[in-house]
């Protein structure tokens, strides 16, 4: 079975982006570079491989799940399927135009199930916080990349949305000069 895995930036007050979305207060540079731009280059959306002139390794993630609100960026820049070497699903309250490379859900978690029960690699929650609350007894690991920044408000962690308690266990912690602190964690049985 398969991981569902959030993987995601965070600031050291938990919100994955400031509160109109944005998400350039966290670090790109930096000694922690090595693990987002190699050990996650999965997650890497497929401009930036072809930026970095790489390619996707294939070690983590086949598949991508997303809130509507995570694609946006990538619209706004024209881009209609950011991760075109995953298995792309977006979650959506409503019929939109989208690209035929893009799946789009009305049952994340349903569709999650589903994706566990499949054979490959893990499953990456890319965000948003609402989706992630809703996603929440569904997560089986959290990689957190805490950056040295406190935005005082924005897109919580797990959204607004109350989540029922789910226990995690902290399976490694990761501190880099940059101030970035990689915390890994599982959800505990």
């Amino acid at each position: 079975m398969r991981d569902l895995v959030y993987y995601v930036a965070v600031s050291i007050d938990g919100f994955i982006a400031d509160p109109d979305g944005g998400f350039d207060a966290f670090l790109i540079e930096g000694d922690h570079a090595t693990v987002v731009f190699g050990e996650y280059a999965d997650a890497l959306p497929g401009h930036a491989h072809a930026a970095l002139g790489t390619t996707p390794p294939g070690t983590h993630f086949d598949t991508v799940i997303m809130g509507w609100n995570a694609l946006t960026p990538a619209l706004d820049m024209g881009i209609t399927s950011p991760y075109p070497h995953l298995r792309q699903v977006v979650a959506t309250r409503r019929p939109r135009d989208h690209d035929p490379a893009v799946t789009l859900t009305r049952d994340p978690v349903g569709t999650v199930r589903e994706l566990k029960d499949m054979e490959g690699l893990d499953i990456w929650l890319c965000g948003g916080g609402e989706l992630a609350g809703s996603l929440l007894p569904e997560i089986d690991r959290l990689v957190l990349k805490r950056n040295p920044i406190a935005l005082g408000a924005g897109i919580p962690l797990f959204g607004h949305v109350p989540p029922a308690p789910v226990s995690f266990t902290s399976t490694g912690t990761r501190s880099f000069e940059s101030g970035v602190v990689i915390e890994e964690y599982a959800v505990r049985p």
